[in-house]
């Protein structure tokens, strides 16, 4: 019933469902890892930028449900991949020092998911994030990465990774709106915009699938916008 829910966009429901999975069985992988998801997916219709303690608590109680699959089932690809999604989201409404200190985590766990799962488009959405979101660091930061918190790690991060990740992400799953918004997006950033462009075209020829592609769709035409007259 909870899975049931999802498919329809019910999230309310469906998180009564898995939280009534787990009232008997608290450890059990699967109600964990779903219900993990479904947090994230209702904290993800908050802003990201503006302090929510409500959504914060979202992804707080997210994070310890994917810990608790991931406990459960250490060779369980979604459990590892609902950890690597909730510290990354998380991640997402911290200062640049906290979200230095996370990318370990993130990219071990999404690395994780494709080796128990290589087809895994989530997992290889987050590996293209992780290396753009550190290619878009100053300078000064991407030091302050590598020196002070001794993050060597850092220096794995690469824009052909990114691109790397998140094709392998369109070609796994090539109906969803977020792998090709965020493919654009990383075409843009290297001025591949002709590249972009086609991208948020196959993009507005899809149909809707999840929750949050009527968000991704206006942030598809807010870059289609800003890149049209680019060469």
């Amino acid at each position: 019933m909870g899975v049931a829910a999802v498919q329809v966009h019910d999230l309310p429901n469906a998180l009564a469902h898995f939280e009534a999975a787990l009232t008997r069985d608290s450890l059990a992988y699967e109600p964990n890892w779903r219900a993990a998801l479904v947090l994230l997916d209702q904290g993800e219709r908050m802003p990201d930028r503006k302090k929510n303690l409500e959504r914060d608590s979202l992804y707080a109680r997210a994070d310890r449900l994917a810990r608790r699959a991931v406990a459960a089932d250490s060779q369980g690809a979604e459990g590892h991949f609902a950890l690597a999604a909730a510290v990354g989201r998380a991640s997402l409404t911290m200062g640049k020092k906290e979200r230095i200190r996370r990318a370990r985590l993130i990219r071990e766990e999404a690395q994780r998911t494709t080796e128990l799962d290589p087809r895994h488009d989530g997992a290889y959405h987050i590996l293209g994030r992780w290396h753009a979101e550190i290619m878009r660091l100053s300078g000064l930061s991407r030091f302050f990465a590598k020196r002070l918190l001794g993050a060597g790690i850092f220096r794995e991060a690469s824009w052909t990774g990114a691109i790397a990740n998140m094709e392998r992400a369109v070609e796994l799953d090539p109906g969803r709106l977020y792998h090709r918004l965020a493919l654009a997006e990383i075409y843009a950033d290297r001025k591949r915009y002709d590249d972009a462009r086609a991208q948020l075209a196959d993009l507005a020829a899809l149909p809707d699938r999840e929750l949050m592609d009527s968000v991704y769709r206006g942030r598809a035409d807010a870059l289609s916008g800003k890149i049209a007259d680019k060469r």
